[in-house]
This record gives C-alpha cells, sequence and structure tokens, in this order.
C-alpha cells in the first residue's frame, strides 16, 4: 500500500510524441520537429537561426497549465547554441513564438538543414515519475522513499518508477540525463525536446533541451545536459 501511495502522488500527466509513422498533412494541428510549418504573414525565419519544433498545444491530450493559454509553439534555434551549452540558461539561443488562437497563421516549409522533418504523433501518458536525483520529489516523500529502501529494501526505479519517457515530451517531469536542474516554483517546466534518431537530431551525446515558462512574467528559460 505504501508503494502504490506513493506512486500516485508522483505520478503526472503528460502527452509523449512518436516520430513519424504516419502520412503527413501539413494541416494544422500537426506538430513536427525539424520543420516550423506556420507563422504570421509578417514573421519571417529569424537570421541565423534553424527551425526546431512546431507544436501544436490545441487538441493535445495534455498540456501543463502554464500553457494552457497557447494553442501553437514554434521553435527556432541559433546556428551558434553548441558554443554556448556550458550557460545554465540558453534562452538567449532560442527563438520561441507562441500563439493564443490559430486565426489568420499562413502555410510555410522552414525545415533545419541537418534534421530530417517529421510529423510528430501525440499520445497520452499518466504515469511519468521524476527521476531520484532530478529534483521533483516533494521532501516528504523522498524521506518516505527512503525509510523503506532502508526498512524494506525498496528500489526507487525498480518499485515505485513504471518507466522513464525520455521523448519529446509535454508536461510531466523532464527526463534529465544528469543532475536536475530548476528555475523556480513560479516557472515551471513545460515541455522537453529530445534527441531523435529517426530525425537525426543528437543534441550532443543523446542529450535533451527542457523549456520552462513562467506565464504571471511570459518569460521562458531553456536548459540542456546530455551523457
Amino acid at each position: 500500500m505504501a508503494i502504490e501511495h506513493i506512486r500516485a502522488r508522483l505520478a503526472k500527466q503528460a502527452t509523449i510524441f512518436q516520430t513519424g509513422g504516419i502520412r503527413p498533412t501539413h494541416d494544422l494541428l500537426e506538430s513536427w520537429i525539424g520543420s516550423v510549418g506556420w507563422s504570421l504573414p509578417e514573421e519571417h525565419q529569424p537570421t541565423g537561426y534553424q527551425p526546431l519544433a512546431t507544436l501544436f498545444l490545441k487538441d493535445l491530450p495534455y498540456v501543463p497549465t502554464a500553457l494552457q493559454s497557447f494553442q501553437l509553439v514554434t521553435l527556432f534555434v541559433n546556428e551558434d547554441l553548441f558554443d554556448h551549452l556550458m550557460e545554465d540558461d540558453l534562452r538567449p539561443y532560442f527563438e520561441i513564438r507562441t500563439y493564443s488562437d490559430l486565426e489568420g497563421l499562413v502555410k510555410r516549409d522552414w525545415q533545419h538543414d541537418q534534421i530530417r522533418a517529421f510529423p510528430l504523433i501525440p499520445k497520452l501518458i499518466t504515469n511519468d515519475y521524476p527521476l531520484w536525483d532530478g529534483g521533483g520529489i516533494p521532501a516528504e516523500i523522498e524521506e518516505e522513499i527512503l525509510s523503506l529502501e532502508h526498512e524494506e529494501e525498496l528500489d526507487y526505479f525498480d518499485d515505485i518508477v513504471e518507466d522513464l519517457y525520455p521523448l519529446h515530451k509535454m508536461g510531466g517531469y523532464p527526463t534529465f540525463c544528469q543532475s536536475g536542474f530548476d528555475f523556480g516554483e513560479d516557472t515551471p517546466f513545460v515541455f522537453q525536446i529530445a534527441s531523435d534518431a529517426k530525425a537525426k537530431l543528437n543534441i550532443v551525446d543523446n542529450g535533451n533541451f527542457y523549456f520552462f515558462y513562467n506565464p504571471t512574467t511570459q518569460t521562458w528559460h531553456v536548459y540542456c545536459d546530455f551523457y
């Protein structure tokens, strides 16, 4: 019962994305990796940036609270990003565009020069769990787990965590490669872009980009780690 109670308190919902496997439509509501497919008529691809992703939030099975005012997020990555990976906040090297409605958008064909563009298929999960050393476990639950490890030889990953999702993911927990990092309670983790063999996206060494958003100040932060 103790394990089930801990599991229920930790589990979060998230939308994970499968890369490819369907015939692309290029229609509204189709998310992509390696491509930005929509913008306002007056918007252009920013100079020195590559299209990274198109993420339609409208009609996803799960969207974190901090992003529920948006229907679309598009991402561009600066071509000099990999010279700055040791910085804690990589926000200056991303162009993040958000859209509260889809009216007036025009279709684009902006694709990354090196990443293979694929549509992303969303799927709801309800069993996303934090890494043990990645933050996200409340102190009182961590104490319960440590007590069970001592008294009953419980193993966090074997007995509590059902699965981990180092994928493109909206919501849930960041699937850190190293020790965790956060930008405070007011700026929660909202989604991650992961290394993706099918799309030929390798973030240094199977790493991830983690995106955090403060809806009050409308500010973004971006963190990266890798193996």
